[in-house]
């Protein structure tokens, strides 16, 4: 994993400070529980993040949203790390982002994709200002196992930098 773009954890700078625009087909806001529930064809987009779900879950006790929680059948994300780097790709059934920690956790038929490399697995958690990524398989299904798909263009990089991989 150590060897996947790091644009994989990152996004373009200004995309946190852009206004989020969310359509969906209903919208709950619920005060006293802070929480906001968008439901049907959920579209947000800020910046150059885009996300899409069935239902998307706002948790907020301030003005600012602590936690984000989108499912789907898949939810799927996608966000441009730098202005020179490939789109990333991520979607599983449960896509939740915590904004104080900074961290992304795919659940449930997880996957993320940027420019021909691909991590899969039951769940796959990413830190973003460690650009630390794991992933994890559903160990009580028998052959379960977290896939990664390195293409050769990335392959390469790291040969020429000499880098050494560790598997």
């Amino acid at each position: 994993l150590l060897i996947l773009p790091a644009g994989l954890t990152q996004a373009l700078p200004d995309d946190r400070n852009q206004p989020i625009h969310i359509t969906a087909d209903k919208a709950l806001r619920d005060e006293k529980k802070g929480v906001t529930v968008y439901s049907g064809h959920v579209h947000l987009v800020q910046g150059s993040m885009e996300l899409e779900a069935d239902k998307l879950t706002i948790f907020h006790t301030s003005e600012d949203a602590e936690e984000i929680v989108a499912e789907g059948h898949p939810a799927k994300m996608r966000q441009q790390p730098e202005l020179d780097e490939g789109v990333v790709n991520a979607q599983a059934k449960v896509i939740r982002y915590f904004r104080a920690e900074e961290r992304v956790l795919l659940q449930t038929d997880a996957s993320i994709d940027q420019d021909g490399a691909v991590v899969t697995g039951n769940s796959i958690e990413y830190l973003i200002a460690k650009q630390l990524i794991t992933a994890e398989s559903d160990q009580t299904q028998k052959g379960n196992k977290v896939v990664v798909v390195i293409p050769p263009n990335v392959q390469q990089k790291e040969g020429d930098s000499g880098a050494t991989k560790s598997e």
